[in-house]
């Protein structure tokens, strides 16, 4: 009987124990809610409610939204908006008694306090809305031990006293956190149920207070199963208020759907793509227009609730991306295409597909940003500074292959072109058209190759694009495509000489609006580089690509005005072509991301009939079907017409590569521009995936048309001169040329041409 009796103490013991906590608890209750109320023994200042963290919302040209900014999903809004009924499902399930408390439910306090005492921890939680506000407005990183509780008590008192009650319902309803980033009803309503607060019912309601409680171990998504159950409580709470019947209660904990995927509310895009990031790039590491230290623009942009009103057009977009998924097969390979377009006019960013598609995590390069070598599209930089420096798109050059140039820097290894297309002595607008190495190559170095470089500079500057930020080399292999740039700097480059010579810096925001009004405003007044008849010619010559060089399978729909360039490096390993119209001027590249990667033999290119991707391939047609779409229904606007060229046509020449002879009597054999002078073989230039033999083209009467008077002409060799200096930049220094009729220029490692060779006055 021993054992029965020490039970029965047992039970005695625990018994008194329970007497003796209760007896405390209400002895103790008095004074604890003398301490809550003790405000006027130690003053204290309640601050004012912070702003509550807003995203910053994203806008295109038009004000339609395309992105969001934000660390903490958080929307505000009135308590007006929230219906009657989801506020009342909210008070049913986290406090019943919220209008008729003072901020503390004093017996709920007490239990939590002898919890917490017991247990040694702070594991009950806050007992009223308002405590709930007060932890995370006034509390935030305190130690959650006994004190914690009466402080917060006690400032739940001070705050009901200073704020009303509907203010702190609606600061609640606006912080309060749901799961799955969400901050408030409204992202909650939004992530859950994809809707606005206002159109929440009262089981969405009901279902979203549940969440309060434990949002993590009630995510529908996560844990349907203990979501569901938690969804049964609180159903059984709002009909304890009379909200629902008991009966409807139990019929929706059982068959009312869960939200199984995040959703999201129409026109209110969030996701990350190419162009979101580089904004936000742009506005925390490229400037200081929200605040002169990192954590302010952070903060501004992800939480400042800022309207962000950028350059992109979301109709050009969708033209830009349909463009490259139209034109651009897919394969194993991995080979990706990019576009960059902008406004001719402004420089505003109207399009970029920077890949496939942004993934975070898996796909976040933006290829329309990374530098890559482009072929001979970089010929534009040449043209242009050749074209300001004096030269005329009739002015004559040697694009004959193979060639030998000297290296600047290397002298022991000269600059050796062997393969491409060959084309003897003809206009420069020729060499542009037909994109010939040999000719533009020495052109380069004519103009001189420092000169080139300085006018690359002025042409694309951006904040992607300047001396100190990016070296580009005057390489003899300039003209090829040796160094690296990206479709922007190309874009950007090539928009000067479509918007008549003035360069406008490529940009992305238009205009950003706070909280208080306009935090700022794009204002560029641009920069001359060229004078417009420079930028016109260049643009005259440039038409002939698409007229009768290597785009000419990609001339725009209604024979709509363009001008542009294509380019392949090495092996196939990139394409490029840049193109223009009064509207919009844009850069598109084809390739590898991953790699240098030759496009030769790709299968799914040759069952699209292109076994060798080059410029005027799958870059070209993307630009043509993007324009023709991004400009339909705009007017056919056209560029004015270049001035007449005022003088006759000029050879030039490269000093130390061409030497020259000044006729002394009789005249040179009068040439016909783009034949050849004797028998030989040569290449006819070809579109990429056409093929024809090599043709022999007959002589021509070139050795035969000296002057029936005066014989064989006398010349004298002089001196050719020196190149360009490469501290010279000025852009109007004149090229080395000649008088084609009254001087021969000729190799200076092979003799004069026979029919003069007898005849050499001072030579």
């Amino acid at each position: 009987m021993s054992w029965l009796v020490r039970i029965f103490r047992l039970v005695v013991v625990v018994l008194a124990g329970s007497l003796f906590v209760a007896a405390v608890g209400i002895a103790i209750a008095p004074r604890v809610w003398g301490l809550v109320n003790a405000h006027d023994e130690t003053p204290v200042e309640l601050p004012t409610f912070t702003g509550i963290a807003q995203r910053s919302i994203l806008f295109d040209q038009k004000g339609r939204q395309i992105g969001a900014f934000q660390v903490e999903n958080s929307q505000p809004i009135t308590i007006d908006q929230v219906p009657d009924d989801v506020v009342a499902t909210v008070l049913a399930v986290e406090d019943a008694n919220f209008f008729g408390h003072k901020g503390v439910n004093l017996r709920a306090l007490v239990r939590a306090m002898l919890s917490n005492f017991e247990s040694g921890s702070s594991r009950q939680g806050a007992s009223t809305i308002t405590q709930q506000v007060v932890k995370n407005e006034y509390l935030a990183g305190l130690e959650r031990d006994g004190r914690y509780k009466i402080l917060q008590a006690r400032y739940a008192v001070l705050l009901e006293r200073e704020v009303g009650k509907r203010q702190i319902l609606e600061r609640y309803l606006n912080t309060v956190f749901l799961g799955n980033n969400a901050y408030g009803l409204q992202a909650a309503a939004e992530i859950y149920f994809g809707t606005d607060v206002e159109n929440l019912t009262i089981e969405q309601g009901a279902f979203l207070a549940g969440m309060i409680q434990a949002p993590s171990s009630y995510d529908p998504i996560r844990h349907p199963e203990r979501s569901r159950q938690r969804f049964a409580v609180a159903l059984r709470r709002v009909a304890a208020e009379g909200l629902i019947t008991p009966e409807r209660a139990e019929e929706l904990a059982t068959s009312w759907p869960l939200p199984e995927v995040v959703q999201s509310v129409p026109q209110r895009a969030i996701s990350r793509t190419y162009f979101s990031e580089a904004v936000k790039d742009y506005l925390l590491n490229k400037s200081d227009i929200l605040g002169p230290t990192y954590q302010e623009r952070f903060n501004a942009l992800f939480r400042g609730g800022l309207r962000v009103y950028t350059t992109l057009d979301t109709e050009v977009q969708a033209a830009a991306e349909s463009a490259v998924r139209a034109q651009l097969p897919s394969n194993k390979t991995g080979i990706q295409g990019a576009l960059l377009s902008l406004d001719t006019g402004t420089g505003g960013v109207r399009a970029m597909v920077g890949g496939p598609g942004f993934q975070p995590g898996r796909d976040e390069v933006n290829m329309t940003l990374r530098r890559r070598q482009t072929g001979s599209s970089i010929k534009i930089f040449v043209l242009a500074a050749a074209l300001q420096a004096g030269v005329e798109a009739t002015d004559l050059i040697d694009g004959t292959l193979p060639c030998t140039l000297p290296n600047p820097g290397n002298e022991d290894e000269p600059f050796e072109i062997e393969q491409g297309v060959s084309r003897p002595l003809g206009s420069v607008e020729e060499m542009t058209w037909y994109s010939i190495n040999c000719a533009y190559s020495r052109l380069a170095q004519i103009v001189g190759l420092n000169r080139v470089v300085d006018t690359t500079y002025r042409m694309s500057q951006s904040m992607f694009l300047t001396r100190d930020s990016f070296k580009i080399q005057p390489y003899a292999s300039f003209a090829t495509g040796a160094n690296e740039m990206s479709p922007l700097d190309m874009a950007s480059g090539a928009q000067t000489l479509a918007n008549g010579g003035v360069h406008m810096q490529p940009y992305f925001v238009e205009r950003i609006e706070g909280p208080t009004g306009v935090v700022y405003e794009h204002n560029d007044p641009g920069q001359t580089v060229f004078a417009k008849e420079v930028a016109d010619k260049a643009v005259g010559i440039l038409k002939g690509v698409l007229v009768n060089g290597t785009a000419r399978r990609s001339a725009l729909d209604g024979e709509r005005p363009a001008a542009g360039k294509t380019g392949t490096q090495d092996d196939n390993t990139n394409a490029w072509f840049v193109g223009m119209t009064p509207q919009l001027t844009t850069a598109v590249w084809v390739g590898d991301p991953k790699a240098y990667t030759p496009m030769v033999n790709i299968p799914e290119f040759v069952a699209k009939k292109v076994p060798r991707v080059q410029g005027g391939t799958f870059p070209a047609a993307i630009w043509k079907g993007f324009t023709d779409r991004a400009l339909a229904g705009q007017p056919a606007l056209d560029w004015e017409e270049p001035p007449l060229i005022s003088r006759s046509s000029v050879r030039l020449y490269l000093p130390g590569v061409d030497c020259i002879a000044n006729v002394v009597s009789g005249s040179l054999p009068r040439r016909t521009v783009g034949k050849v002078a004797a028998p030989q073989t040569t290449t006819t230039t070809l579109l990429p995936g056409e093929t024809a033999p090599p043709t022999t083209v007959a002589p021509t009467t070139v050795p035969d048309t000296l002057p029936p008077v005066g014989g064989p002409p006398v010349v004298s060799v002089v001196d050719a001169g020196t190149t360009i200096l490469p501290s010279n930049t000025n852009p109007f220094s004149p090229v080395p040329s000649v008088d084609p009729n009254r001087t021969l220029v000729f190799d200076c490692e092979k003799p004069l041409p026979a029919w003069a060779q007898t005849t050499i006055a001072g030579g």
